[in-house]
């Protein structure tokens, strides 16, 4: 025991180092939303756990991938789904409970009160989902959740402390926002899976900061039998459904190089990068033997996101990687969102179809081709 309370000493103070708040570009948070540091996720295991043997690991494993969660909003009116949104998820839970690893991007807050800074306008929006839809996430089926994104901060410190509370009570791992959380290590059926989260906004870790992300996946690899990217970045829209080449700049703000950036994490030993911000989906890509969602759209929004169109595609990705990380085969699942209800079955296929298009255009030297019926396979 004194040996393990001297590795968890030293490793609180080593991320109190190394954690500090960032600022936005141009400009500092305010005080007031200057978070404490705190420690790498409390799943992370011990050092001398780490130090064993390589364990028998699966053969097979698969991870369940969705985009954007925002299940309804108490600001600036109540807009929230019927029977206290326990209907959300219905139509996708099975896909996801029975995945090895769940994850997606939590789009908003969990808090009850709280005021916003934002100015709200036609560009702007603030997102206040209530603590009790939490279990709702857990009871999907999720392991993991984004952080990263342009909504977390939308009700300042308040917010960010509720939502990380929410979370912690499901159980239910997550990181993103700079000088909180780093990093994540789920362990699940034997395997541990690190993981971790960047956006483009200030109070993210920022993947524009590559020797950040290096760093990181630097310390994952060490703890980890998979590593698992989120990266919350692209302009938004359905004018913005094709991956261009660079970078893209979006209502005066960089974006992001995604490309550049996917490829960077799986170069330095990342085994599945999954992206979310567009809110449309984008192409998918397998480089290296390492999967890559550039996009996966909107998928549990059912109020103040539009759902017209392509914005309505909800797709559930499933892949089936080695123990080694790399990629066997995968499913686009189609689903298509209602307002005020979710993402609901799809059986024409539509999601599958543009996911396929854009694959095809955008990123046509991938090492697998996809299907009008969801399936991605190795060429």
């Amino acid at each position: 025991m004194r040996y393990m309370r001297i590795n968890l000493l030293l490793l609180v103070a080593g991320y109190l180092l190394a954690c500090s708040p960032s600022q936005d570009a141009g400009k500092q948070m305010p005080a007031s939303s200057v978070l404490q540091p705190v420690v790498t996720d409390s799943s992370v295991l011990p050092e001398e756990e780490m130090a064993e043997p390589r364990r028998a690991l699966p053969d097979t494993l698969t991870i369940a991938m969705t985009g954007d969660i925002m299940m309804g909003t108490t600001y600036p009116s109540v807009m929230l789904p019927a029977n206290d949104g326990k209907n959300l998820f219905r139509d996708v839970k099975d896909l996801l409970v029975k995945a090895d690893l769940a994850v997606g991007n939590l789009e908003g807050t969990l808090c009850d009160g709280g005021e916003t800074k934002k100015k709200l306008s036609n560009v702007s929006y603030a997102f206040r989902m209530p603590t009790r839809f939490a279990p709702l996430l857990k009871e999907a089926g999720y392991d993991f959740l984004s952080m990263a994104n342009n909504h977390a901060n939308d009700f300042g410190t308040e917010g960010i402390l509720s939502t990380e509370q929410c979370l912690n009570e499901q159980d239910i791992r997550f990181s993103g926002i700079a000088g909180r959380t780093r990093c994540a290590v789920v362990e699940r059926n034997g395997v541990r899976y690190g993981l971790c989260a960047f956006g483009h906004n200030g109070y993210t870790m920022q993947h524009n900061d590559l020797s950040l992300v290096k760093e990181i996946l630097d310390e994952l690899r060490g703890k980890s039998d998979i590593v698992v990217v989120s990266f919350h970045g692209g302009a938004e829209g359905q004018s913005y459904s094709h991956l261009p080449q660079g970078r893209e700049i979006f209502l005066n703000e960089d974006r992001g190089s995604l490309r550049e950036f996917a490829h960077f994490c799986i170069d330095n030993g990342a085994d599945v990068v999954y992206g979310h911000g567009p809110h449309v989906v984008r192409c998918v890509e397998v480089y290296q033997s390492r999967f890559i969602a550039y996009s996966l759209g909107n998928f549990c929004t059912p109020y103040g996101i539009n759902l017209k169109g392509v914005s309505g595609y909800a797709p559930v990705v499933t892949i089936k990687i080695g123990n080694d990380g790399r990629f066997l085969k995968g499913k686009i699942h189609s689903f298509i969102q209602q307002r005020g209800i979710g993402p609901r079955k799809d059986e024409t296929n539509a999601v599958p179809r543009q996911m396929k298009m854009l694959s095809d255009a955008d990123v046509p030297n991938s090492m697998v081709r996809l299907d009008n019926q969801g399936n991605i396979k190795l060429k």
